[in-house]
């Protein structure tokens, strides 16, 4: 699936052979976001054991996830990774896509890309006949969180979210389609 939108950028669905620039991305945009409110050692931890090469090659062979990169000419600027059935990391909502990771470069937000991987997160649900989008979102991320409540997204319950040692509140969010 290929999407584009009106900032000129386009977003496709990656496969294993996109494995290297998934764990680049992954790690820049996941420090560029929390490594000012984090520990080093818990963002290290994280860093080489959740965005691992070979974590992330076995989220990538998992039928029920799919990964999307953002790309600005042939620059990658941001990814999504959304999960289906099994994947989700909770079963909370019937008929649902889990919106994982939505991530976009520092020197990118503010210019409509994560709202174009949402949008794509939205597209690919209809097509396959969700009703409900969801996702966790860090209860200290007020960016992120107005930005999904501006989406329509509601809150609906929380989950631990361990960052290396730190156990954080995530607030789950939903918005029917």
């Amino acid at each position: 699936m290929r999407f584009m939108d009106r900032t000129k950028i386009s977003i496709q669905k990656i496969s294993l052979n996109n494995l290297e620039t998934l764990q680049a991305i992954s790690s820049l945009t996941f420090y560029e976001t929390f490594a000012e409110v984090n520990t080093k050692e818990n963002m290290s931890n994280y860093l080489e054991n959740e965005l691992s090469l070979e974590k992330l090659r076995l989220e990538l062979s998992n039928p029920f996830s799919e990964f999307y990169f953002a790309y600005c000419k042939k620059e990658v600027i941001g990814y999504l990774k959304i999960n289906f059935e099994s994947a989700q990391t909770e079963q909370k909502t019937a008929n649902s896509l889990e919106i994982e990771r939505i991530y976009v470069r520092k020197e990118y937000l503010g210019k409509n890309i994560g709202q174009s991987l949402l949008e794509a997160a939205f597209q690919i649900a209809r097509a396959k006949d969700l009703e409900n989008v969801w996702l966790g979102v860090w209860e200290e991320n007020k960016r992120a969180i107005r930005f999904y409540e501006k989406n329509d997204f509601i809150a609906f319950d929380k989950h631990i979210f361990l960052l290396g040692e730190d156990a954080q509140t995530d607030i789950l969010m939903r918005r029917k389609l």
